[in-house]
Formats: structure tokens, C-alpha cells, sequence
């Protein structure tokens, strides 16, 4: 406890004035109180002194209501978790089985259900083993009884397998523990080191800078246009509904000269009325003087990198020299252009300028929220500190400038995987080119809001780096680039962040942890399972001081989606069918709501950045939410369908079977990361993190 700093016994430590007064009470109920000087009243007074009998039975019918209340809070959510578990399992009202897409072979599932299965026998043999006697498995040294100790033909069998568990099966799963937190060990050293790197740039406030106006013409008469290079925008987007109105409109308003900006919409919709929808917002602008153009393919191959490729094939592209390119969600500020392209100026050899993403929803619900914490240190730390010190990053596809040139030289876009803006990167990177992160730039954008969607994207994201490693690796060998640059794209670019994490993550917490709960003999370090998680998990929360308060759930959630990850990483690393397979996020359109919209660009007055004038835009998004509410009135609501998850449902039974486990080996620590671990499992595989979209 800290000391108490009397500062009033110091001042009146010399000389005592005044007279010493005691008063009395005639009514018991009050205590006695000595004064003694004029400074006593300042002094601190035992609390027990001012209490009396009532006060003590009112402060402990209070402790004890708080306490119900809290007892019957847990109770309802209890009760409410127990519920859905019935309406979405047994009886399945409203929900339908996730599809497996995602793994055609659902090798993965069917190993799980077998693990569980196993697991559910062997916690029954160590139950009834318990209950009559047999504590073998709490002795750390494993005492296996002989012969003359045997009591029967269950004994005979319980005996037989701790025999061939501490011979035949525990070695193996201890080699898989230490393989494990190695390759743990090393990735949270590489995570460190990236945060070290963060911390010197915040320190020594090392960021790109423009010099000087790069733009003021010394030639009075002449035209300030010619010191403003030509520029393609390009908004990729394929059935975009939701936010095509106003990522179209925030381009529009791009602060540049509109005889050196050309903007293509690249339509790859196969609705017609999203077509025409589109095809009107385009003509709108058009008739407003904006250099706008709306294309649309017919043959839709390749998905986003055909899209591209197809738009850059264009006769008129040879007369631009840089190209922007914004997903349909995103809404670049007006003076985007003049804060990323300047940086090309006198820099021949810079082929890209990537900024960073601003979220409208971030605070939509607590996946958003998670979900902003992970990107929130991609950017701030990872991008970051790679472009600073590496002049490299992997491309995030959208909210960044290419010079044309580095994509021509570097063999343009390619469709033969599904993250062709980290393929041009490391083509464009083998090739000499260097790229550069504004991290003060920064472009609204929107977050998945639905596991479903959120599933899907991750499942993208983690499938396409490892379709790139074996496409690349040759390419990467026999490069020109020095050895230290090859060692960094293949060891900590590619193996280490796009391989073994997904790979430590789900063995480590959901098969090793489970596994030394019913094979005792193969241990996992205390500070694995604890210490180690924790600090990285404040790494990764850091860049977001406010998510703080969601550290546990954040940590949880990770290992949850581990399953997803690592699933999309063999997908892909052995080129199974699902690691071809590319679905559009699917976007709920906040960041086409006024309300929303206008939070975020409160969030960017903080960086300078000028708001975004959404003009005739929003007054026909509110005419036709007008008549959308009107015949939302008059017409059934559409029920909102859940999905169900088997391979996080099967995880979490398991896990949840091997904490149950672990209160026979009283194992605290364990018992309570394995239950809180399966709870969320359970959460997540009945659908309930998210928001669900109809």
C-alpha cells in the first residue's frame, strides 16, 4: 500500500494551537470522535469507528444483492446460451449448415470428429478411474501398477493403456509440444523486433515527407497543369450495391486538375439492375464534367486481377503514368492525390505508394471491433516498419498508386492466384522497384460485420500467399536482388508470417493443450499457455489503445479463427480446389450512411484531413431509404438467416471435453484457458459474433 502523505502533520508538526474539545453524543447510535487541535480533523479515522450494527447488516444486505444480481446475470446467460444451443442445434430453427467450399475434402472435419470422439471414451475411462481410486495420473512420475496390483478386467485394460501412453504416445506429443513453442518462441521474437522497429520511428518521427510545393510553377503565365502528371482511377467492383454510390462519389471529388484524371469504373457485375444502377451514377458525374468512363466485361475471368488486367489493356492507359486504385467501399478524401503522388517526384525508382485504411464500422459490433485490432497493427506496425526499413510490403489492393512503368516491367497483372496485389508486389519488389507507406494518409473503408463474410475473406487471404510461395519460390532463388532481401522473402515474409503462424496456432492451443490434458506425461510449459500469449496479445492491442478493454476476447478469437487459417494455409500450400475459389466480401453498406460517415470523418479532422462533400449523393440514398422503409412497412420482413459451423462446434466440444479433463488433474490454469477457449468456440460456431446480413 502507498504511504499516506499527511502533509498537514508536517505543517503542524512544530506547534499545536488551539484547545482540545471532546464532544460527546447522547444518542448511542454515534461514535465518539476526539478533536485534538485544529489539524485532527484532516487526520484519517479508522472506518470500523463509524460504523454501528445497522450500518454494518445495511452494507451487507447491499454486498449481497450485488452479489445475486451478479449470480443471476450469469444465470440468464446461461440459460440464454443453453437455449440457442437447442434452437440451432437440436431443433434448427432458423440456421442452415455453413458450407464447406472451403475444404472440398473436409479431411480436417473428419479428423476433428474422430479426436472427439476418442476424447469422450477416454475422459469416461479417467471419470470412472477416478471414482475408484485409480489416481495414477496425479502422480507426476507415473507409477504403472504390476501384476498382483490388478483389480479386474476394467483394471486390467485402464493399465494397459497408461502402459502404451507413457511408452508409445506421449514422446511423440512431447516433440510436438517443443516443435510448437519453438516456431511460437520465434514468431513472437519477430513480432517483438517489429514493434522495437515501430517504437524507433515514433521516437525518431521518421516518415516519407514532401519537400517543399512540388506543384508551384516558377513560369507565371504558364499553366499550373503541366506540373501535374497524368492519373487512372480505377474502382474495381462486381455486384457492389450496397457502396458503389458512394465510393463513385468521393472519387469524383478528387482534388486534381479533371483534363489529367481519367476514372474507369471496372463493372463486373452480373445483376443488370446493379448494372443500370451504376450506368446512371457514372452518366450523373459525366454530365458534371468529371473524366469518368464505365466499362463492363463480358467474359468475367480472373475475377479482380482480369478486371485489372483487362482495364490496363486500354489504348488511351499509355498516356497516363500513374494508376490509383480504391475498392468499392472506399472513399478517398479530395486531397488523396496530392498527399501520395508528389512522393513520385524525383524518385524514379518509387513504384508504389500504399496509404492506410480507415474504418466506418469498426465499432458496429465486437467482431469489427477484433477485427480492427488486427489491422490496426498491420498497418501501424508491420507496413510500417517494412516500408521504412525494407522499401517493401506486401500491396493491400486498394487505397494505393503504382506507377504504370513498375507494373509493365513487372509483368502486369496476373490471374493465377486469388492475392494478385501481393503477387505484383513481389514481382514489382524482385525487380528493383521500392514501395513507401503513408501512415498518415488514410482512406474510409468498411470491415465484414458477418462471420460468414469475415470467414471467407480470411479464408482469401491465407489460401492465395501460399499459391504465391510455390509460383514465386523459383523466381525468388534466382532473382538478382541481394541475399538478405531473398532471406527475408522466404523466411519471415512468406514462412514465417504466412506459414508457421497459422501452423503454431492451431496445433499449439487447439490440438497439443487438449492433448496433455489426457496425456499427462507430455507437458506444456506454464508461461506457453500463459505469459507468452498475454504480452503478444498487448502487442497487437497497442496500435488500438482503446480496444484494451477486449484483450481477452481479442486473444480467444484469434486462436478461434486459427482453425480457418490454417485450413486455408494447406488449401492452399498443396493447391486443393477451395484455395481457387474466389467470393466478394460481402459489404453492408455502412459507410454509405450519413450518420456513420460523419463519425469517421470526426476521427480524420485529427490528422488534417479535409471532409468529403457527399452533394447529390446523399439526398437520393435518403429518398431511397424513404421508400425502402415504406416497403419494409408494408411488406414481411426477410428472416435473417445463422449459419452453423462444424469444424468450430467439433473444436469446441473437444476442448470443452478436455478441460472437464483437466479439473481430475487439477490443472487450474489449464482447466479455465480450455473452458473460456471451447466456450468460444461454441459462440463462434453458432453464429452469435457478428452481425448477420440477410
Amino acid at each position: 500500500m502507498a504511504p499516506r502523505l499527511n502533509f498537514s502533520d508536517w505543517w503542524g508538526k512544530d506547534k499545536q494551537r488551539g484547545t482540545p474539545v471532546i464532544v460527546k453524543m447522547e444518542n448511542p447510535n454515534f461514535s465518539i470522535v476526539e478533536i485534538d487541535g485544529p489539524d485532527a480533523a484532516f487526520k484519517p479515522i479508522e472506518k470500523s469507528r463509524g460504523k454501528n450494527a445497522k450500518q454494518v447488516t445495511w452494507v451487507l444486505l447491499l454486498k449481497a444483492n450485488q452479489a445475486v444480481g451478479c449470480v443471476a446475470w450469469l444465470a440468464t446467460i446461461l440459460w440464454s446460451l443453453i437455449g440457442t444451443i437447442k434452437n440451432r442445434l437440436i431443433l434448427r430453427k432458423g440456421v442452415s449448415l455453413a458450407s464447406e467450399k472451403l475444404g472440398k475434402s473436409n479431411l480436417l472435419f473428419r479428423i476433428i470428429k474422430v479426436c472427439l470422439g476418442v476424447s469422450l471414451v477416454m475422459l469416461a475411462f479417467e471419470v470412472i478411474a477416478y471414482f475408484k481410486g485409480w489416481h495414477y495420473f496425479q502422480n507426476p512420475n507415473l507409477y504403472i501398477p504390476h501384476t498382483s496390483d490388478v483389480l479386474g478386467l476394467f483394471h486390467i485394460i485402464y493399465v494397459a493403456w497408461l502402459d502404451f501412453r507413457a511408452d508409445y504416445i506421449a514422446p511423440s506429443v512431447q516433440k510436438l509440444s517443443t516443435f510448437c513453442t519453438v516456431l511460437f518462441l520465434i514468431q513472437s521474437l519477430d513480432r517483438l523486433v517489429l514493434c522495437l522497429g515501430c517504437f524507433y520511428i515514433k521516437c525518431k518521427k521518421l516518415k516519407p515527407r514532401i519537400e517543399g510545393d512540388p506543384f508551384k510553377s516558377d513560369d507565371l503565365e504558364g499553366s499550373n497543369n503541366s506540373y501535374y502528371p497524368m492519373v487512372l482511377v480505377q474502382i474495381p467492383m462486381c455486384n457492389e450495391k450496397e457502396v458503389y454510390e458512394m465510393s463513385i462519389s468521393a472519387v469524383c471529388q478528387l482534388d486534381w486538375p479533371k483534363d489529367r484524371l481519367l476514372i474507369q469504373i471496372l463493372d463486373d457485375s452480373d445483376n443488370e439492375c446493379i448494372q443500370e444502377l451504376i450506368k446512371s451514377e457514372v452518366a450523373k458525374w459525366n454530365q458534371k464534367g468529371v473524366n469518368i468512363i464505365y466499362r463492363h466485361r463480358l467474359v468475367r475471368t480472373g475475377y479482380k486481377a482480369g478486371n485489372l488486367k483487362s482495364a490496363m489493356s486500354c489504348d488511351y492507359v499509355k498516356d497516363y503514368e500513374f494508376v490509383a486504385i480504391f475498392d468499392a467501399d472506399f472513399q478517398p478524401t479530395p486531397d488523396f492525390l496530392k498527399q501520395t503522388v508528389p512522393h513520385f517526384k524525383d524518385n524514379p525508382e518509387l513504384g508504389l505508394v500504399q496509404t492506410r485504411w480507415a474504418f466506418v464500422n469498426k465499432d458496429e459490433n465486437l467482431l469489427t471491433r477484433l477485427q480492427n485490432i488486427n489491422l490496426c497493427f498491420h498497418f501501424e506496425v508491420e507496413q510500417q516498419v517494412n516500408g521504412v526499413f525494407l522499401n517493401f510490403f506486401g500491396f493491400n489492393g486498394t487505397a494505393g498508386i503504382w506507377r504504370i512503368k513498375a507494373l509493365e516491367e513487372s509483368g502486369g497483372w496476373l490471374e493465377r492466384t486469388t492475392v494478385e496485389d501481393m503477387d505484383i508486389a513481389v514481382r514489382a519488389h524482385l525487380n528493383g522497384w521500392k514501395f513507401i507507406y503513408l501512415n498518415d494518409v488514410r482512406v474510409l473503408c468498411e470491415v465484414p460485420e458477418s462471420f460468414e463474410a469475415y470467414r471467407k475473406q480470411q479464408h482469401r487471404w491465407h489460401s492465395g500467399p501460399m499459391q504465391l510461395f510455390r509460383v514465386c519460390l523459383p523466381a525468388i532463388v534466382s532473382s538478382k536482388i541481394s541475399i538478405w532481401k531473398k532471406a527475408n522473402l522466404i523466411l519471415l515474409f512468406f514462412l514465417l508470417r504466412k506459414l508457421i503462424l497459422p501452423f503454431y496456432s492451431f496445433t499449439l492451443f487447439c490440438v497439443v493443450l487438449p492433448l496433455t490434458m489426457f496425456i499427462p506425461e507430455a507437458e506444456l510449459p506454464f508461461w506457453v499457455v500463459c505469459y507468452i500469449p498475454i504480452l503478444m496479445t498487448l502487442l497487437n492491442i497497442l496500435p488500438a489503445p482503446k480496444s484494451i478493454p477486449f484483450i481477452a476476447p481479442y486473444l480467444l478469437f484469434e486462436n478461434t479463427m486459427s482453425v480457418t487459417k490454417f485450413n486455408a494455409m494447406v488449401s492452399g500450400l498443396f493447391q486443393l480446389g477451395s484455395s481457387y475459389e474466389w467470393v466478394v466480401t460481402k459489404k453492408a453498406g455502412r459507410s454509405s450512411e450519413s450518420d456513420l460517415l460523419a463519425a469517421a470523418e470526426k476521427d480524420l479532422k485529427a490528422f488534417g484531413a479535409p471532409q468529403i462533400s457527399r452533394g447529390a449523393s446523399e439526398s437520393e440514398l435518403s429518398e431511397l431509404n424513404r421508400l425502402n422503409k415504406q416497403k419494409d412497412e408494408t411488406s414481411t420482413p426477410v428472416k435473417k438467416s445463422n449459419k452453423i459451423y462444424g469444424k468450430e462446434l467439433a473444436l469446441a466440444f473437444l476442448l470443452l471435453t478436455a478441460s472437464a479433463r483437466s479439473l481430475l488433474s487439477a490443472h487450474g490454469l489449464h482447466f479455465y484457458f480450455l473452458l473460456f477457449q471451447g466456450v468460444t468456440f461454441l459462440l463462434v460456431g453458432l453464429d452469435l459474433i457478428g452481425e448477420q446480413i440477410s
